[in-house]
């Protein structure tokens, strides 16, 4: 799992961290899985992957999250920089998520952690998760696996799904924009927009923006080439651009944040705390998914 060098993240965090980790544990996991053979299961031959995604290391990674070794290292390390609890900052996307929808896409769902917990609080909905990292989405299979449940996971890019217009209730990102540049995160949003049915909700868990821009070090330390120009934007103003309405942020255990807004229904006034969704039409049954069928389970 090779690590960059002389990092802020080697220097200062890695040493505090460090010692709470199995990390030979961690490195039979690695050395046993055929990362490239399982990553098959998910890829997409044909996905272009964005240069600000394959051109950069995160979190001290060579590579980013294009090197099987960050999709084992993310969660042991997230549980510890995710005050005070990695589960409680993800639960608060999900709680705030408005009436029942019945299908909800996680964008950049990574390892899985926040679709496992929304196919958690809508058991009867259908839930995706899209990622362009194959070896995260095998990490996520195996978390969906081992907790029960049927997830669906689709390698794609965030910024062009590929899903028909309006073929959602929900969408969802977490901890996803700081890693991208704001133009993309906003390109995000507007994809978002058009995948919802009329008065669907989109959610958007991240850092704190006003946390960071007044804390500097945050955004040095874990190594993120793009959080600086996350934390000097506004998601409510993204959002509104993209065309969201009743947008709303609110400050989640100081250092993060979930902003929610709704698609307008045309003629009718959104209510932000009880949303209505328009029907969704079509049939999506036919809509692959690299690692089993809609109607398959596990």
């Amino acid at each position: 799992m090779p690590i960059a060098k002389d990092t802020l993240w080697q220097r200062f965090l890695a040493p505090i961290i460090r010692p709470l980790i199995d990390e030979q544990g961690l490195q039979r996991f690695y050395e046993s899985v055929d990362w490239e053979a399982e990553a098959d299961r998910f890829r997409q031959p044909n996905l272009e992957y964005p240069e600000y995604y394959s051109s950069q290391n995160f979190h001290g990674i060579k590579g980013g999250y294009l090197n099987p070794g960050a999709s084992v290292s993310y969660d042991p390390i997230t549980q510890y920089v995710l005050p005070p609890n990695e589960t409680w900052v993800r639960q608060g996307l999900v709680d705030r998520i408005g009436g029942k929808p019945r299908r909800i896409l996680d964008l950049g769902c990574g390892t899985g952690s926040t679709t496992v917990l929304l196919k958690q609080g809508f058991p009867e909905a259908e839930v995706i998760g899209l990622d362009l990292s194959p070896y995260m989405l095998f990490m996520a299979d195996r978390k969906a696996k081992q907790a029960g449940l049927r997830i669906q996971l689709r390698h794609g890019n965030a910024e062009h799904t590929g899903f028909p217009n309006a073929s959602f209730d929900v969408v969802t990102a977490s901890l996803l924009f700081h890693e991208t540049p704001p133009a993309v995160s906003q390109a995000i949003l507007r994809e978002s927009f058009r995948l919802l049915v009329p008065g669907g909700q989109v959610l958007i868990l991240d850092g704190n923006q006003k946390t960071l821009r007044q804390t500097e070090w945050l955004t040095e330390i874990f190594e993120e080439p793009y959080i600086k120009a996350y934390a000097a934007g506004n998601v409510d103003a993204w959002m509104g651009a993209a065309g969201f309405e009743a947008v709303e942020t609110h400050e989640h255990w100081w250092v993060n944040q979930v902003s929610r807004g709704m698609k307008p229904i045309p003629g009718v006034e959104i209510n932000a705390t009880k949303p209505s969704y328009q029907e969704i039409g079509g049939d999506f049954s036919a809509i692959p998914a690299p690692a089993f069928d809609i109607r398959g389970t596990y």
